[in-house]
């Protein structure tokens, strides 16, 4: 099958779907089987796609903003393994000193700014990153993530118009999985097709295949452009499918296992390695190598994130923002 990426692009969508597939494999099971990781817990399993996509079609300078199921997108981005894995270990090596856990990754030093417990409150603070880039005077892009739950809060809409109104270089990207914890997305409104959302202020929406990094690249790379030229903001409904709950704990009764297995028949992992394997981009001794390769990796941040010290005492009231004591004032 020809195709119009090259074999370096291929070879590393397949490594990096594979570093976070085996990164969320492994966390699951050190936090259901062995106790090490506690809290809140949501997997990127199924969607890898996404990340993949976008890494190809944008700079490292781009700020990538997101919800709680983050640790696809940090991996990325160039969060290290070490750092994420530290992260959910409460570890003062984290990549948010073990005290933001698994919602909310962070790494600024690689434009990744979280990684965000509220839902759909990141909806804002992307269309801010993307103010402060044109303000700046630069052409980065924001890409803005959020979930179909996050779709129908009402910050969408204050965002979408002040975006439009200010023409803001942001992306957003609705990660469509198909359920807002528990609920389909046919339960939440009569407008299913979330990307028509856009149509309200005459902006450019679109829906993408999100099983297929090759269609997440084309769509980010076309809105990404736009936006870098001064044409504003694009909505892309990236449509996918995440194999695990919505959290670690869901017990899933709302989705037949049928449902399930009828998505991983389109796993993106799979279909990539087919793609490689097809235009024989790599040999099966290669890719026995890439997967060698990551799951060392992610040994490696196992063993980072064990031996780790807990944060001190003393961190407990560093990096938050105190309100300033001020006198009650009577007239």
């Amino acid at each position: 099958m020809a195709t119009k990426f090259s074999k370096e692009t291929y070879l590393y969508w397949y490594e990096l779907m594979q570093l976070i597939r085996q990164f969320e494999l492994t966390a699951e099971e050190k936090y259901k089987m062995e106790g090490k990781i506690r809290g809140f817990f949501h997997a990127y399993v199924g969607q890898e796609a996404i990340a993949a996509g976008c890494m190809t079609a944008t700079r490292p300078e781009d700020p990538f903003i997101t919800a709680y199921r983050d640790h696809g997108l940090a991996l990325a981005k160039g969060v290290s393994a070490d750092s994420c894995m530290a992260e959910l270990y409460g570890k003062a090596t984290g990549c948010s000193k073990g005290k933001g856990g698994s919602m909310h990754f962070f790494g600024k030093n690689v434009a990744f700014y979280g990684g965000h417990g509220i839902v759909g409150a990141q909806i804002g603070t992307g269309a801010g990153l993307a103010f402060a880039e044109k303000y700046k005077g630069t052409d980065n892009v924001s890409l803005t993530f959020f979930g179909d739950g996050a779709a129908r809060q009402g910050i969408l809409h204050e965002v979408f118009n002040i975006a439009m109104t200010w023409t803001l270089p942001v992306v957003f990207i609705c990660e469509n999985n198909n359920y807002a914890m528990g609920t389909s997305v046919e339960r939440t409104s009569n407008v299913v097709d979330i990307y028509k959302l856009a149509d309200a202020y005459e902006m450019p929406g679109d829906s993408v295949d999100g099983m297929k990094p090759e269609a997440v690249h084309d769509a980010v790379a076309r809105a990404v452009k736009r936006a870098r030229e001064g044409g504003g903001p694009t909505l892309l409904e990236i449509k996918t499918y995440r194999y695990k709950g919505h959290s670690i704990s869901d017990p899933q009764k709302y989705r037949t296992k049928e449902e399930v297995e009828e998505y991983k028949q389109r796993d993106p992992l799979q279909q990539t390695l087919k793609t490689i394997l097809d235009n024989k981009f790599a040999t099966q001794k290669e890719i026995d190598e890439i997967d060698k390769r990551v799951s060392e990796t992610v040994a490696a941040s196992v063993k980072f994130a064990e031996e780790s010290p807990w944060p001190t005492d003393d961190e407990v009231l560093k990096d938050i923002v105190q309100q300033p004591d001020y006198p009650f004032i009577v007239d």
